[in-house]
């Protein structure tokens, strides 16, 4: 402590002493009498060493942000390496886009993608002299500092340059109190001089021209072309371009949506500027400022476009993909910001074909429902499908995990708010309590359809409901009860344990004590006699199915479906036969495959490749095999496929051929639950598998008659429709027009016999009644008289002719 106050003690006196000897010398220049007296000389000098000291002052609070004292700076290799935020893109096999994972809209283009005008207005509008400066335009600097600054004229413009402007958009600034702006300008400035030095003028008006904010969540000139004219870039008219560059000064201010005459204004004021600096005509420029807005907005949402339930399914595998995923730097890949590109199995027709025929049948088919309940709710008498929707809903389960109480969400599900509400002729505003949107919504059936080869797994088209952005659930993989579209895999285990095809099996009606019971009723409730699998299976027959089953063991039906790709518990019970266990369609189908392509298991499949957005491979699946284990022999499914073919030509799925006059090979199957709950077919062609799904969110929520809620009215339709499309389209009329393989001659035979054999009949003692007594009786006394007769008469004869004539008889 004593050397410590020893040395602080002779610190003091060195300040002391070094403070008297600058007052000694420069403390006349404290006083007012000193500035008083200077000359020209002296303020000259005065204002040197100012400057001098500005200058240095200057210089090191440029090395200081130059050298990251206030924030890193990238460099100029980080530079030549810079990417900006970029979503990725969903394509369809036929290579068109048809979805972007994103939390900005961007897409990047180059600079030759972009049209001329655009540039154009950019520079006339943005930096005049982009060609002539470095990265710093200093004439435009001093017009700032004189005009704006010193002269408070807000019109003079700003004073930074593309270059600059690039740098801020890529590298967004900092908050740092009073030293924002010097900082943030300098740093600017830094790296603009960085972006000429690596990059060319068209190279950083690409680079700008794809990271530009253009209103919302809208970066880049590719993603504004597409959302305010559903066009490309490289397609924008000179007027159009000028209303995007227009935009820069302020997007919402000038959003031709929401200010449509401010952005004609704006757009005029651009067109005056590309006129002034030589890049229009003066006629060029009158003609195109008269030409009013046109706008084709395209809000893109992920609710919108092709394909939105395939894509949200696609966007949840995706993200655990890319989670596992690292990239040069070692992180892991961002689905929303690295740009990968996508590409699946889909085929952007037959999706939309596939869309096309489930809106079509599903808006006839609600016209349908709503006159077949009228005024009444499809759930009167049932109050727990309200409450059950109620509690499933997302504002339900948010309310109650905030804690609320029951009275509280009460009280919200019934005040009444503005809305969007889904309608069939369109969306309409409407004001509603959240409990009447769940009255509105229940009363609509909904539908799922998918599409895919039997031999490659391809998803063609997959359709998860009516509507995305009203109702999310994706009825391609959700579970409900399969009905009679389970028959098939029952009659496939029975041909795989060896049973013939004609095998006849009872039409009785039968009670299973052991099972609460349980008797399985035929649609039409007509019984006796005997099927054959052909005949069963074409007439749907319940009591047979569950014979069949009993008679193939039903654990060994159980493990055929499994083996087929039906996933989750499978009741062991004879009722499995009808179908009583859930399934998903995308389940099914796949099953279905399985009967079409000679017995191999299928692995639905519909991601091909991802690369990086620089075009390096991911993932590359497209030679995969789809093929998985052979399930079922080719001897069942040869045996199988013409029974479900009779299905549609005598059976319950005729329809096709005389409504729809779809003339192709088709096997398939109807299939309905109980009370009408769910509608159901699957079919298959040479080269296509497609099923179609039809019900309510709540299974209590149906038709109450099998004519219009049977599958046969409800999904078949969806099937016919979508094939009848493909018919008409030259591209895709193979999909509908082939023919199956001819059934092998050492199996034809199986199937030669009568579908249905009729009870043999029965004679049954019955005493006769009074008056056939009576006929009876008076019928013998007439036959004896007239016998008396004749024998008198011939006896008479005969005494005529002699004895030896009649002897010679």
């Amino acid at each position: 402590m004593p050397l410590f106050n020893s040395y602080f003690g002779a610190f003091s006196v060195w300040l002391n002493t070094r403070r008297k000897r600058w007052l000694a010398r420069h403390g006349q220049k404290l006083t007012l009498h000193y500035w008083k007296s200077l000359d020209r000389r002296g303020w000259l000098r005065v204002l040197g060493k100012g400057l001098a000291a500005g200058g240095m002052v200057f210089f090191l609070f440029y090395l200081a942000v130059y050298f990251g004292l206030f924030g890193w700076l990238p460099t100029k290799r980080q530079l030549k390496e810079v990417q900006n935020s970029m979503p990725s893109e969903v394509y369809t096999a036929d290579s068109v886009l048809i979805g972007r994972y994103f939390i900005q809209d961007r897409t990047n283009v180059a600079y030759d993608q972009i049209a001329e005008p655009a540039i154009q207005a950019l520079v006339a509008t943005e930096d005049v002299r982009f060609y002539d400066h470095s990265g710093v335009d200093y004439r435009s600097v001093a017009r700032v500092f004189f005009k704006s600054l010193l002269l408070q004229n807000e019109s003079s413009g700003g004073g930074s340059t593309l270059s600059q402007q690039l740098a801020k958009n890529l590298f967004p600034r900092k908050d740092l109190g009073f030293l924002s702006m010097p900082v943030n300008k300098m740093r600017e400035v830094i790296l603009a001089k960085r972006f000429e030095a690596i990059y060319s003028k068209e190279e950083i008006l690409e680079l700008y021209l794809n990271t530009v904010p253009m209103g919302g969540n809208v970066y880049g000139i590719e993603s504004a072309a597409r959302r305010f004219f559903s066009t490309s870039a490289d397609s924008l008219k000179t007027e159009e371009a000028a209303m995007l560059i227009g935009l820069l000064k302020g997007t919402t201010y000038y959003h031709p949506k929401l200010n449509p005459e401010r952005a004609v204004q704006r757009r005029n004021v651009v067109l005056a500027q590309m006129a002034k600096y030589g890049y229009l005509t003066p006629a060029q420029k009158d003609s195109l400022q008269k030409l009013p807005l046109k706008l084709d907005y395209n809000p893109y949402s992920h609710h919108s476009g092709l394909a939105t339930y395939f894509r949200e399914h696609l966007r949840e595998e995706l993200k655990k993909w890319a989670a596992k995923q690292k990239n040069r730097e070692g992180d892991a890949y961002n689905l929303y910001t690295d740009g990968l590109k996508i590409y699946t199995t889909l085929d952007s027709k037959m999706q939309r074909y596939a869309e096309q025929a489930l809106k079509q049948r599903m808006y006839a088919l609600q016209v349908d429902f709503d006159k077949h309940w009228g005024k009444k709710s499809p759930w009167a008498g049932q109050p727990d499908v309200l409450k059950a929707a109620k509690e499933r809903s997302l504002r339900y389960r948010r309310h109650k995990a905030a804690g609320l109480s029951d009275k509280e969400i009460d009280e919200i599900f019934n005040t009444p708010r503005k809305m969007q509400v889904f309608r069939w002729s369109g969306e309409v505003t409407r004001t509603l309590s959240p409990m009447d949107s769940l009255r509105h919504y229940l009363r609509y059936l909904n539908a799922g359809f998918i599409a895919l080869e039997p031999n490659s797994g391809y998803v063609r088209a997959w359709v998860g409901g009516i509507n995305h952005n009203f109702f999310q659930y994706d009825h391609v993989r959700s579970r409900r009860q399969v009905g009679s579209t389970f028959k098939p895999l029952v009659y496939a285990t029975a041909l795989e344990k060896g049973i013939a095809p004609c095998s006849y099996f009872p039409n009785d009606r039968r009670v299973f004590p052991e099972y609460d019971n349980w008797s399985p009723r035929n649609a039409d409730d007509q019984y006796g006699g005997a099927y054959s699998m052909l005949g069963a299976l074409t007439h749907s027959v319940n009591t047979v199915a569950v014979n069949v089953a009993l008679q193939a063991g039903i654990p060994d039906v159980v493990k055929v479906a499994h083996d087929l790709g039906v996933t989750g518990e499978l009741p062991a019970t004879p009722s499995l036969a009808l179908g009583t266990a859930d399934a998903s369609l995308l389940e099914m189908v796949a099953a279905y495959a399985a009967l079409a392509n000679g017995g191999y298991q299928i692995t639905p499949r519909y991601l091909l490749r991802i690369t990086d957005r620089q075009g390096n491979v991911l993932l590359d699946q497209t030679n995969a095999n789809g093929h998985g284990r052979h399930v079922l022999s080719n001897q069942t499914t040869s045996l199988l496929r013409p029974m479900l073919e009779n299905v549609i030509n005598e059976g319950t799925g005729r329809r096709l051929r005389h409504q729809y006059r779809l003339t192709m090979d088709i096997a398939g199957k109807t299939g309905t639950t109980q009370s009408q709950a769910d509608g159901w077919f699957i079919g298959f062609t040479r080269d296509l598998v497609a099923g179609a799904w039809v019900g309510g969110e709540d299974r209590r929520i149906r038709f109450r008659d099998l004519e219009q809620g049977g599958g046969a009215n409800t999904a078949l339709p969806i099937w016919g429709n979508f094939f009848q499309r493909l018919q008409k389209d030259r591209d895709y009329r193979r999909y509908a027009s082939g023919r199956f393989a001819p059934l092998p001659p050492y199996l034809e035979g199986y199937l030669n016999c009568p579908p249905y054999q009729p009870p043999l009949p029965v004679e049954t003692f019955r005493p006769e009644s009074g008056i056939e007594r009576f006929f009876k009786r008076g019928g013998r006394k007439l036959k004896d008289l007239f016998k008396r007769k004749d024998k008198k008469e011939k006896k008479d004869k005969d005494k005529g002719r002699g004895r030896g004539r009649r002897g010679e008889d």
